[in-house]
């Protein structure tokens, strides 16, 4: 049954080439760095381009009923609302990958809404609508402006469902802050785990480099996604805008320690991608296993870093079991 719907979604794995995501984060971010302490885009040409090509993956979305704007003391936080069964059951927050923003859910929206209700996050301090206005520079940072955003929510808790790096961003708050979190749900969350693998190292390099070819960043995030062609997609059009006309000002993913995890009492859902070139999804696996006791690991088989557009149904499946034996 996996291998089929593997087959019938590997057509659209483009529209998550999010996968990119994890590993800008990079030191190469630090080597190339100038001494502007927030993020920011190369020109106001720059950003209109990435507005642009924003606008056009939005529009792959259901339209939200609401946006929100939350200030938090590292700067302004973008959410989109959309409104889902069971309007007074918790609420999930999903965390996209790198560069890629809101719409990398277009794929999954449809099916999470018949669960429950959803708000979507651009992450602070990447190209999109979040306005990043102070430093972020340790893990404990990247923490502190995501429980600010959840304070800010009206819902007693929530559950957090992130990909990639917005993987490690929704574990990295349940290990420092974890009062608002009801549950964590990762897609093959890059620097969780596992290291990086030193195959996504070099070849985020030229993806990093803004004055590269377009092709190399292209073909980049087409390795992320399983070799899936990416050109022509709205997503992989923002991803690669972001990529090319934003400078990224934050502190690398910290690895959670096996304490710091063995510690941690959030109920937790892991995927991880058979095929994923970020790391070793064994290796992930059985490190999940070994330090989160309690926590649910599958291995989704023939999935890309981009499983989120490779296994919509399935993961949506996956989370209203999870959901069912947690709540």
């Amino acid at each position: 049954m996996r291998r089929m719907l593997s087959r019938m979604r590997r057509s659209r794995t483009v529209r998550i080439t999010a996968a990119v995501l994890a590993v800008l984060v990079l030191g190469l971010a630090y080597l190339l760095r100038d001494p502007s302490p927030v993020g920011y885009f190369r020109s106001a040409e720059a950003e209109d381009d990435f507005m642009a090509a924003y606008d056009e993956a939005m529009a792959e979305l259901p339209e939200p009923d609401r946006t929100l704007d939350v200030r938090t003391d590292y700067g302004v936080v973008r959410l989109y609302h959309f409104e889902g069964a069971e309007p007074e059951a918790a609420p999930l927050l999903l965390l996209p990958g790198r560069a890629s923003a809101s719409p990398v859910w277009a794929d999954n929206l449809p099916d999470l809404l018949q669960i429950r209700s959803v708000y979507t996050v651009d992450l602070l301090g990447e190209p999109g609508m979040s306005v990043q206005q102070r430093p972020i520079t340790s893990a404990e940072d990247h923490a502190q402006w995501l429980h600010e955003v959840l304070m800010e929510l009206p819902e007693e808790r929530v559950h957090l469902l992130g990909l990639s790096i917005g993987g490690w961003t929704s574990m990295n708050l349940a290990v420092h802050l974890p009062q608002k979190v009801a549950s964590l749900s990762l897609l093959d969350p890059v620097m969780t785990f596992a290291d990086l693998s030193g195959e996504a190292v070099v070849r985020s390099i030229p993806a990093s480099v803004h004055w590269f070819p377009k092709s190399w960043r292209d073909g980049f995030t087409s390795w992320t996604a399983g070799g899936a062609p990416v050109e022509d997609e709205p997503i992989a059009r923002m991803i690669e805008a972001g990529m090319q006309s934003y400078v990224l000002k934050l502190s690398p993913p910290v690895r959670p320690s096996a304490e710091q995890l063995e510690r941690m009492e959030v109920p937790t859902l892991v995927v991880l991608a058979e095929e994923s070139g970020m790391h070793d999804a064994e290796e992930a696996a059985e490190v999940a296993r070994e330090t989160l006791p309690e926590a649910t690991v599958e291995v989704y088989p023939d999935a890309s870093h981009a499983v989120n557009g490779e296994y919509p149904e399935l993961i949506a499946a996956d989370l209203t079991e999870f959901f069912d034996r947690v709540e």
